[in-house]
């Protein structure tokens, strides 16, 4: 049985990368493992920190393509019966990624199988939870920013009521760690629909699991410490709200209902908008 890792590197991943792979490599088991690492024209020394590991597939892309365009870049050279999309920012910190892989491997109705991610002090990171599907209603609250003033409103989307100690069938996972069969991408023709720059990629992947009649499951019994945002730290708000919102209504055009993408679509500029005012006054 053979593991491949992908990573996508983009912004402040050097100093950490190093970490990620140790991690893998310590967690990996008996597993025959390769890992491939595609850089996003990262501005840092990413190639420098991965030339030490020379055993590692690094690929450059000279540009930003995206975090689903990326990973199809290295979907299409791995190798691995497995394929575990791991973000640079998560450090495996206990458990077996073999023993993962033989959960998939006994139980042919799991077709994606997510962990347990952690903040770096060890608690459990909320923010990095699955989720319900998006529907059209709690999209709409957060593309106004409402969620702000009634932050209750969003809680069953955000699945407060989760138990990250038992191991469940899910609706999303996030993107930041992701383990399938390579024969279940194989039936796809990709590992990430690349209409999405970046954000629902995750969301969309899980759907088409789900279409295919395959579970998403959690398990907590890898757990992986997650350094949430690490590579979005410096990206502009009003950027991070575009390109957000933008993949939002993809996903609805694609998903449905009818209404939702023309909808959302329509009141996306006012969302946009209210991000930009929020930092011109911050800068007061």
């Amino acid at each position: 049985m053979k593991l491949s890792v992908i990573t996508v590197t983009t912004l402040n991943t050097a100093d950490i990368i190093g970490a990620q792979i140790e991690s893998v490599r310590k967690h990996a088991g008996s597993l025959e493992l390769e890992q491939i690492i595609v850089d996003n024209g990262s501005p840092d020394n990413i190639r420098e920190a991965v030339a030490i590991y020379p055993e590692v597939k690094f690929i450059e892309n000279g540009k930003n393509l995206g975090f689903g365009a990326s990973n199809n870049i290295g979907y299409k050279i791995a190798t691995g019966d497995y394929i575990l999309f791991l973000n640079p920012d998560n450090q495996i910190v206990s458990g077996n990624l073999e023993d993962l892989c033989q959960k998939i491997e006994q139980n042919k109705d799991i077709g994606l199988l997510s962990v347990k991610l952690i903040h770096p002090d060890g608690i459990f990171n909320e923010n990095a939870k699955p989720r319900r599907f998006p529907k059209f209603f709690d999209q709409f609250l957060l593309l106004l920013k409402l969620p702000h003033l009634f932050p209750k409103v969003l809680d069953k989307y955000l699945m407060k009521d989760f138990n990250p100690e038992v191991q469940q069938e899910v609706d999303t996972v996030r993107g930041s760690f992701m383990l399938l069969k390579k024969t279940t991408l194989d039936k796809l023709g990709f590992a990430f629909d690349p209409r999405y720059f970046i954000w629902f990629e995750d969301v969309d992947l899980c759907k088409e699991v789900q279409k295919m009649g395959l579970k998403v499951v959690y398990t907590p019994n890898v757990i992986c410490a997650d350094l949430v945002g690490q590579t979005f730290k410096k990206q502009d708000s009003v950027w991070k709200q575009k390109i957000f919102t933008k993949s939002m209504v993809k996903y609805f055009f694609k998903w449905g209902p009818w209404y939702a993408g023309p909808v959302l679509a329509v009141f996306r500029p006012l969302g946009i908008f209210a991000v930009w005012l929020k930092k011109q006054i911050n800068k007061q």
